[in-house]
């Protein structure tokens, strides 16, 4: 078994349904199974902004799957969920990103490990550190922890926790 950390987001109602029901899905597969989250935290959009905020949270899995067999894994569950691609960050009812897989480094067209924007997107960084705040990221090394340190008050600040 690897383990591997994922990213969830959703900012369509009722998001915080839509985080459960991923989590769901992927537990009731056989190769998958979910060993840790964080907190749900809710963040302003970014890229595409006119739309509603976010529920972001992080999970970690241990899997029997290769890294693109859980991305496979990760997209059924998009699409079962009604995951609609039309506007590159637009809203979406679910979205799950791989952002590590340990003891895995890839850049392919369809899937880059870890994660391109995993070192400056506090609303990954914050969850995962509830997580594993001492996971040495690739390729640098560094621990969650001290990416999370790197980021600004504001950053940090932006990332609410969710009741």
């Amino acid at each position: 078994m690897q383990r591997a950390y994922i990213a969830l987001g959703s900012n369509i109602s009722p998001r915080k349904r839509y985080l459960q029901e991923a989590i769901r899905l992927l537990e009731e597969n056989p190769a998958i199974s979910v060993d840790g989250q964080s907190f749900i935290y809710e963040t302003d959009p970014v890229g595409y902004v006119e739309q509603d905020d976010f529920l972001n949270m992080v999970i970690a899995v241990d899997t029997s799957f290769s890294p693109l067999a859980l991305l496979d894994a990760c997209q059924e569950v998009e699409d079962s969920l009604g995951r609609v691609r039309s506007i590159r960050w637009g809203p979406r009812t679910i979205d799950l990103d791989i952002l590590i897989f340990e003891g895995a480094e890839m850049n392919t067209e369809r899937l880059v490990l870890p994660h391109p924007y995993l070192y400056e997107r506090a609303f990954v960084l914050v969850p995962l550190a509830d997580v594993n705040r001492d996971l040495c990221v690739p390729p640098e090394g560094r621990t969650v922890d001290s990416l999370v340190e790197d980021l600004s008050k504001e950053e940090v600040a932006a990332v609410r926790r969710y009741l």
